[in-house]
Formats: structure tokens, C-alpha cells, sequence
């Protein structure tokens, strides 16, 4: 089976995370199939760069995420538009509403500090 879950990179104390596809048996930082995303908890507010194009093409092929991936879903909001994709909802209108959001993210962010 294959999972989208976190690769751990970083110094020892300073960790920052991928988001790759891989076979559940390979070890955390073994082999992958491919990146799809990058998540950085260190920042103030954490970062968090996800290629929805690829999540979505993997979880057509059966990718399941693992619960802190699922997690991290939640907090972007990819995990809605991942279950309207499940229901046949178009890509591109995924993809569309999924920069938009993460355009307005970027402005509250700014603003914010």
C-alpha cells in the first residue's frame, strides 16, 4: 500500500518535514516515490507547501495519508476538497479554489504580523 506521510530532514532539534509518497514498509527516511509537499513547524505560523495536483493524481491511485498528514489536510483545508475530488468533483475547480484559499492565507499572514 502507499502512503503520503512525512520524511523528517533538518538538524538534530531544528526538524522540518517532506511530504512524500511511499511504500508503508519502507522506513521514515527510506526510500520514496516522490515529494509532494514540504512543512516546516519552527516557523511563526508554521509553513506548509503542498503540490494539490499530486495529492490528488495519488489518491486516484490509491494513496491513503497517515493520520498526521491528515492533520495537516485539516488545518490547509485540502482534506474537503480531497473528499469532494473522492465524489467526482473536477480537479481543476479543486485546483483553482485550492490557490485562491492559499492566496488569502498568504495576505491574513502578512497582515497579521
Amino acid at each position: 500500500m502507499v502512503r503520503i506521510r512525512l520524511r523528517r530532514t533538518g538538524q538534530k532539534g531544528q526538524p522540518s518535514y517532506r511530504l512524500v509518497i511511499a511504500d508503508k514498509e519502507s522506513p521514515r527516511d527510506g526510500r520514496f516515490l516522490e515529494i509532494v509537499g514540504f512543512y516546516n513547524p519552527r516557523t511563526e505560523p508554521a509553513t506548509l507547501n503542498i503540490k494539490e495536483d499530486r495529492i490528488f493524481e495519488w489518491i486516484s491511485k490509491g494513496a491513503q495519508p497517515t493520520e498526521s498528514v491528515a492533520q495537516l489536510f485539516h488545518t490547509v483545508g485540502t482534506d474537503g476538497r480531497i473528499e469532494r475530488f473522492k465524489a467526482g468533483e473536477s480537479v481543476e475547480t479543486l485546483l483553482a479554489e485550492a490557490e485562491s484559499a492559499r492566496a488569502a492565507r498568504v495576505t491574513s499572514d502578512k497582515t497579521g504580523k
